[in-house]
């Protein structure tokens, strides 16, 4: 076992040594504002050529940096949650595999390497979301995969138009692209794809489902891997110019995606489920601030909440760990009292998520907001973005009542600890870059300063809307009860079933495909082609079978007059 947990200090090291290298890179190259592109030719067929493409710049280099720190630390977390593990080596190959498919996706610019970190992605995620074997593992990752399978074929037929320009580099056409025809069914390829990526209207039932998977997957999953790639890959992909009716289309989804996810997590009672919420909720803020135009707000806000959802799920996972494996936050309450270090963490994480004055999420989401606010954008939009950030705020303040301050809902008899060094450790190093990470990265990504001239009650307006989710996160509470004592479940349910999304993309389209094969089961392969068919020619054959058999056994002289016949006829004709 000894050997096994070393491969967890070997990874751990090697792949935070690169995120060291990747991060100094990245100073280096904004420093000199320098970017390189290697192309090299894999083969060619009939004179069209599959390029491998890398491009090197300095957000490649740290979104880089970002997801081999997460993918370290989480490495270090697993070597102590995993410990009872006996195939950890497997668990520990499969996450390795996932960050190379992450890194492939990073540093290509090339449609068809994109496409194989972009199947990776799907085909890993898989295998880790049916890690613990069981059915319900099964279900959610096979909703997981399929829904990823719709981007990839996307991404496919992205490839197959992308033929017409003689290449799939796509960084040379983009400009040229803009007033062609090709140019927006490529973009709407991609738009969608990323879309299933990232999990927005109406794909959004297989991010809460994907939390079948063991704790640290979902640290990484949810931070800087999957769920971002299509964040990622539209902040490399858009050129701004040109799509303005797909942009459009996607603000709305993406708005409404945000504000479902806020809803949804008032009313969940999983916390693993709460905290993949608030992902989804964050994705739809990122997509959103992409439509309006704005590329460096939206991957400054990728790499700060990277740090500090990672932190957050690696604190949920301790907490259930502690709690028997069990995530009901009903069954939660005094756990600050006996897990101070863990009630630290998980409540600056949370904090950072929610804008908390100069914590991470702070540079970015306030500067978000205020962007929105000085941005000509009509009063629905406005209403999403501040609205979804004061449900951020509800929902987190509703977790840390429930989870933390209330009075022990537990069992009576309970061991809570919070001195396991190694998980501590791993926590703490991301707790540091979520205190202070905000506003170097500020200095380091922004390249150059956004200037709002907000004055008066319109400057305090993002902290307005923090307050009042704060005032709604305590009412939460009493809200579940009055909905339920005036016997609105249907509001309750609607609310919390994430606005039906699953019924109806999942369990309403299975139903409509089942019931359409059961048909044509009882009308073809039961019905007229049986009857018609094989069972038909079996039931004919017999019957002639049976004549011929009836003939010679019972009647020799009706046989025998049967067989001059047949032969006298033969000789006549």
């Amino acid at each position: 076992m000894d050997k096994k947990l070393d491969v967890c200090v070997i990874s751990m090291i090697i792949l935070f040594s690169m995120s060291l290298v990747s991060f100094l890179m990245s100073v280096y190259f904004i420093s000199i504002n320098y970017s390189l592109f290697i192309e090299w030719e894999m083969f060619s067929l009939n004179s069209s050529m599959v390029i491998m493409l890398i491009y090197l710049d300095w957000m490649s280099f740290f979104f880089f940096f970002i997801v081999m720190l997460i993918s370290s630390m989480v490495i270090f977390y697993s070597k102590s949650y995993m410990s009872m593990e006996l195939n950890l080596m497997r668990f520990i190959v499969l996450i390795l595999l996932f960050v190379l498919s992450m890194v492939l996706l990073i540093f290509s610019l090339n449609l068809i390497s994109i496409l194989l970190g972009w199947d990776g992605l799907g085909l890993v995620s898989f295998c880790l979301v049916i890690y613990y074997q069981n059915v319900k593992s099964l279900n959610s990752g096979m909703l997981t995969i399929l829904s990823n399978r719709i981007g990839d074929v996307l991404i496919l037929m992205a490839i197959v138009w992308m033929v017409n320009y003689g290449s799939w580099n796509f960084l040379p056409y983009m400009k040229i692209m803009v007033n062609s025809n090709l140019n927006f069914m490529i973009l709407m390829f991609i738009i969608l794809a990323a879309m299933t990526k990232s999990a927005q209207i109406p794909f959004s039932a297989w991010l809460p489902a994907a939390m079948a998977a063991p704790t640290p997957v979902s640290a990484l999953v949810h931070s800087s891997t999957l769920v971002t790639a299509g964040v990622y890959l539209l902040i490399r992909f858009i050129y701004l110019g040109g799509a303005s009716t797909i942009l459009n289309f996607l603000l709305i989804m993406s708005s409404l995606t945000m504000l479902m996810a806020g809803m949804s997590a008032n009313f969940e009672i999983d916390l693993k489920k709460i905290i993949a919420l608030s992902t989804l909720s964050q994705l739809g803020l990122m997509m959103s601030i992409l439509c309006l135009g704005f590329k460096s707000l939206t991957f400054f806000h990728l790499c700060t909440h990277a740090i500090f959802k990672a932190l957050l799920f690696m604190c949920a996972g301790m907490i259930i760990h502690n709690m028997k494996d069990n995530q009901d936050i009903r069954l939660m309450g005094g756990v600050g009292n006996f897990m101070p270090l863990v009630f630290i963490n998980f409540n600056i994480s949370n904090l950072a998520l929610c804008g908390m004055p100069f914590l991470a999420g702070f540079y970015s989401k306030d500067l978000i907001l205020e962007m929105v606010y000085f941005s000509n954008v009509n009063m629905i939009v406005f209403f999403f973005f501040f609205f979804s950030t004061g449900l951020t705020v509800s929902y987190t303040v509703r977790l840390i009542y429930l989870g933390f301050l209330k009075e022990m809902s537990n069992l009576s008899l309970f061991s809570f600890h919070d001195n396991d060094k190694i998980m501590i450790l791993s926590m703490f190093s991301l707790l540091m870059i979520s205190i202070m990470g905000g506003s170097m990265m500020g200095w380091l990504i922004l390249p150059k300063l956004y200037f709002m001239y907000l004055f008066g009650i319109n400057k305090f307006m993002v902290l307005i809307f923090i307050f009042m989710g704060f005032m709604l996160g305590m009412l939460m509470g009493w809200m579940n009860i009055l909905l339920k004592k005036l016997f609105l479940m249907k509001i309750y349910y609607f609310m919390s079933l994430m606005w039906f999304i699953p019924a109806i993309s999942v369990y309403g389209l299975n139903n409509v495909v089942l019931k359409m094969s059961l048909k044509l089961d009882k009308v073809m392969d039961l019905g007229w082609m049986e009857k018609v068919g094989s069972l038909g020619m079996y039931q004919a054959f017999m019957k002639f079978a049976k004549l011929n058999y009836y003939l010679q056994i019972n009647s020799f002289k009706l046989y025998m007059f049967m067989f001059f016949t047949v032969y006298l006829l033969l000789i006549l004709i």
